[in-house]
């Protein structure tokens, strides 16, 4: 006879977020609600790279943001940016679900955070060392500065926690199947607490070329708060965000053993392949609307019960208008009752660091009862035909909520969040 391991329920007990409207708890939920461009034109950025056609960003402000408050300066020397953005959003989730890293059974704690890129940074710095000095130029630290699953290493040695730690890489999708596959694995008994989330630090001049040269990027220079316009009929490309999102998951068990403060429980999972092409999503929304419908089953839930989405929303033609099919292609006549928005209207897009973010985003709006707009919407697109919760904020009753996320490569990712606030245990 087959075993079947039990299964645990798996809650949100504390979060924490590095963006570009900061990260502090407060103050990100404020510009949140009140709508709060984080795009901005990039310092320095027209005088070093005046041939570039973008010279805008969702960045986080150098000036305010100091990684020596969560590492060592030795330590802030070494690693890469996306590591610093994963530290600190990792003690921030900590600190926010009062949870002393050592008070917990080590080997039974994990260190979760996906990247799409991860140090490119440090990349392009010991790249133009080698150029320039030759090998010997080139860093000791370059490879364990830049590897991809560097951060959830460095996170899991801050805070001593010693059970399975690994990084997700599936582009914008990293952070919400690294959420995914944390949940599978402490519903099923392998772990019973993790940080779990992403980190991104792509927003310099490779990645932004990179982008460009694909057509990705809007250029709305002359207004660059205006140009992240998700589902808008004049948006014209997504907008480069950095920064990082962690999630502190618990088993309930575990949660109520030490009488943590419960915020919300992660009761789906859902993941598909596009199998169709490298950037652009399969027609008519089909991979993402399998991954909705997966999660909704994992969930146990009717399609019904679900009253707001975090959508993927990055401003591009295609990916808003198959969006939208495939939300109605998964709730039918319901989807008229959904409110949805984009966090990536303000923060822009985090890349494999947006799910994860846009998860806490959600999550602090709702302590208010509240739903984040999607700003910027200006223009309605006859084929992006939802509530988008345009400009303005909302009080919503939120029970349950759904979090998309889909990646270069066709890789799809939703999670379903039941908010406990109003539903309880």
């Amino acid at each position: 006879m087959a075993y079947c391991p039990p299964m645990h329920r798996v809650v949100i007990t504390g979060y924490g977020s590095v963006t570009a409207h900061g990260w502090e708890h407060d103050a990100v939920k404020a510009k949140l609600l009140a709508g709060t461009p984080g795009v901005r034109h990039l310092k320095n950025f027209v005088h070093e790279h005046p041939d570039w056609r973008v010279h805008f960003g969702a960045e986080v402000d150098n000036d305010e943001f100091d990684p020596g408050r969560w590492l060592s300066a030795k330590d802030c020397r070494r690693y890469d940016r996306f590591t610093h953005f994963a530290v600190a959003a990792s003690k921030l989730a900590l600190e926010h679900g009062k949870l002393a890293a050592d008070s917990v059974d080590p080997a039974r704690a994990s260190a979760m955070v996906g990247s799409g890129i991860g140090g490119l940074t440090t990349f392009c710095r010991d790249h133009v060392s080698l150029i320039e000095g030759g090998p010997g130029r080139v860093s000791p630290f370059y490879i364990p500065a830049s590897i991809i699953n560097i951060s959830s290493g460095i996170v899991s040695m801050e805070i001593n926690w010693q059970g399975p730690s690994f990084a997700v890489v599936s582009a914008c999708t990293s952070a919400t199947h690294q959420i995914g596959i944390t949940y599978m694995m402490m519903k099923t008994g392998v772990i019973d607490v993790a940080v779990a989330g992403g980190a991104e630090a792509a927003l310099i001049p490779l990645g932004m070329s990179g982008f460009q040269n694909m057509k990705a990027l809007s250029e709305r220079n002359e207004h660059p708060e205006t140009a992240s316009r998700p589902f808008d009929k004049d948006r014209d490309g997504f907008v480069m965000g950095e920064g990082a999102g962690m999630i502190l998951m618990e088993t309930l068990e575990h949660a109520q053993a030490r009488g943590a403060e419960i915020y919300a429980e992660v009761i789906g999972f859902g993941a598909s392949a596009d199998a169709y092409h490298v950037t652009q999503p399969a027609p008519e929304g089909r991979g993402a609307a399998q991954s909705m419908t997966a999660a909704i089953k994992d969930a146990g839930i009717a399609p019904s019960q679900i009253q707001y989405i975090n959508a993927h929303g990055t401003s591009t033609p295609y990916n808003d208008r198959f969006e939208t099919m495939a939300i109605r292609r998964v709730f039918g006549d319901h989807a008229d009752k959904l409110a949805v928005s984009s966090t990536k209207s303000m923060i822009g897009h985090l890349l494999g660091a947006s799910g994860s973010a846009e998860l806490v985003a959600t999550l602090l709006c709702l302590e208010d009862g509240m739903v984040h707009p999607t700003i910027n919407y200006t223009t309605p697109d006859p084929e992006c035909d939802l509530d988008y919760v345009p400009n303005t904020a909302r009080e919503w009753p939120v029970d349950h909520f759904l979090s998309n996320s889909f990646g270069f490569g066709g890789q799809n990712g939703t999670l379903i969040i039941r908010n406990t606030r109003r539903t309880g245990l």
